[in-house]
């Protein structure tokens, strides 16, 4: 018994240093956003170049077609014109390949590009990736990037349910000084 509150103590001890340790790897406000070249659902690649010049919404989401990934997808869908009424664009970045991007996009009618980020690369340069040794999914974390290419706002952990209603909120704010 003893042995096992041990194992259980020290696993726990793990997983809070691995979690501090890549929250240090979180690009901060006024920080340049990390590059990136991705090819989306459509076999399109896109870099962050491509969004010169305006509001981009950079979302990890840990996998297709689960329910929590689901409802942030929907979110943004459904908040889709309203941002790029904005000036912003929206793009979401998982470990998931193009092809599952494709059919969740499809599925859920998502007007918006789905990177294909299959080693985590870029995840890790937005210290969104959770790296447990044979598997790989990204954090659920949001980047506002401005026109300039520099991260405005960080969201950790971000809500399925108000990610996109927060990311609003604060470009409205942003967009108002």
């Amino acid at each position: 018994m003893k042995w096992l509150i041990v194992i259980i103590v020290v696993i726990i001890a793990l997983l809070l240093w691995q979690r501090s340790a890549s929250a240090s790897g979180v690009p901060k406000a006024g920080d340049p956003a990390p590059g990136f070249s991705l090819p989306d659902q459509n076999g399109k690649t896109h870099s962050l170049a491509d969004f010169r010049n305006k509001w981009l919404v950079l979302y990890f989401y840990p996998k297709n077609n689960t329910p929590g990934c689901t409802e942030q997808a929907c979110t943004f869908r459904d908040d889709w014109h309203k941002l790029s009424a904005m000036g912003a664009e929206v793009v979401g970045v998982s470990v998931d390949d193009a092809a599952s991007h494709s059919r969740f996009a499809k599925k859920y009618g998502l007007p918006f590009p789905l990177l294909a980020d299959t080693g985590g690369s870029v995840a890790g340069r937005y210290g969104s990736i959770h790296d447990l040794g044979v598997v790989k999914f990204a954090k659920r974390n949001t980047f506002l990037i401005d026109p300039e290419g520099r991260i405005a706002r960080v969201y950790l952990s971000a809500s399925t349910s108000r990610n996109s209603r927060e990311v609003i909120e604060d470009l409205q704010k942003l967009q108002n000084r």
